[in-house]
């Protein structure tokens, strides 16, 4: 399948890793308050089932919540302490899913965020995480 256009305001992400490359091109969207990141699901992403790994998923979704707790905490980074998701749906090849991550508290070691996995309108994972933020 051929790649189209990302979701609107997503540029391509320039943080890169070597969990994540594989992965390439992941977008990103960012605001003074979050991070939320974008990818189209190809094959390489995918289970046995044709569907988007739950493991790129929960990977994907920890990346926009810390990149998030770190932008609003303006911390020198982030270290997850604690991640939880629930997958409600699924995402097939060619679909977009979006990581919106958004920041509930952060306090002077913590920060506590949530995540919306969605492809469309469709939910296909909530999660949730706390971090322990790192100095500048």
């Amino acid at each position: 399948m051929a790649p189209t256009d990302p979701p609107d305001g997503f540029v391509p992400h320039t943080r890169h890793s070597p969990l994540t490359a594989p992965w390439e091109p992941i977008f990103a969207r960012s605001s003074a308050e979050a991070v939320q990141l974008a990818v189209q699901i190809r094959e390489a992403h995918c289970n046995s089932r044709g569907f988007a790994h739950g493991g790129l998923i929960s990977a994907l979704a920890d990346n926009a919540m810390g990149l998030s707790a770190v932008v609003a905490s303006k911390a020198g980074g982030a270290v997850t302490i604690g991640l939880k998701l629930d997958f409600m749906d699924s995402a097939a090849v060619g679909e977009w899913l979006e990581f919106q991550s958004r920041v509930l508290k952060t306090g002077k070691t913590l920060a506590f965020t949530e995540c919306r996995v969605v492809c469309g309108e469709r939910l296909v994972a909530h999660g949730s995480a706390t971090f322990r933020m790192q100095p500048r």
